[in-house]
């Protein structure tokens, strides 16, 4: 798998200002290429991931935990293809621990009609995934974004941010609802 973001994915250039990402009615979804056809079909489900919840039951039930309880989560969104990207890379890697197959990450686009676009939230919940590793390797990330487009790299006390920094600066958003595939089309160069 590639770390390299495709330069038909790179839409940071014409998003970012200095207050951070815009946004519009149309948001990204990084995921794997294992998922596109149940998407495409069925839409994006909150915790939608079947497989690998499944899988991480196993695990537990392996271990002796037979009190596993699933979570739902909503369906996570972006304002930038390039931050969509680094998503799926993560959920390629985080099914490839657990699921055998030859899997691409992928993004997707969600063009939400205005009045299911008014329920896409800052996804300030991320706060507490920004403070571990794999939320340390997102912000160095997307400082690299910020720099490669000329713009500073925001300063943010996660948990003193503006709610709205979450969605703006960090380009972390979230919807706690399905979404019909209608509204969804699979990005290809």
């Amino acid at each position: 798998m590639t770390t390299e973001t495709p330069a038909f994915l790179k839409d940071a250039k014409n998003l970012l200002t200095e207050q951070g990402f815009a946004t519009s009615n149309i948001w990204y979804h990084g995921t794997s290429s294992a998922l596109v056809d149940a998407i495409q079909e069925e839409g994006l489900k909150r915790s939608g991931d079947l497989a690998l919840k499944e899988a991480a039951k196993k695990t537990m039930a392996t271990i002796g935990d037979d009190h596993y309880t699933e979570t739902t989560e909503p369906v996570f969104l972006t304002q930038c293809k390039e931050l969509a990207y680094y998503w799926a890379q993560q959920t390629v890697r985080n099914r490839s621990v657990r699921i055998e197959g030859d899997e691409q990450p992928v993004v997707l686009s969600v063009t939400l009609p205005d009045d299911v676009n008014t329920s896409v939230n800052p996804d300030v919940g991320a706060a507490s995934l920004l403070m571990v590793k794999e939320g340390e390797n997102y912000l160095a990330f997307l400082a690299g974004v910020y720099q490669e487009n000329g713009q500073t790299v925001p300063s943010i006390d996660l948990m003193k941010a503006d709610r709205m920094d979450y969605l703006n600066l960090l380009g972390m958003a979230y919807i706690d609802r399905d979404l019909s595939a209608d509204y969804i089309d699979l990005i290809c160069e």
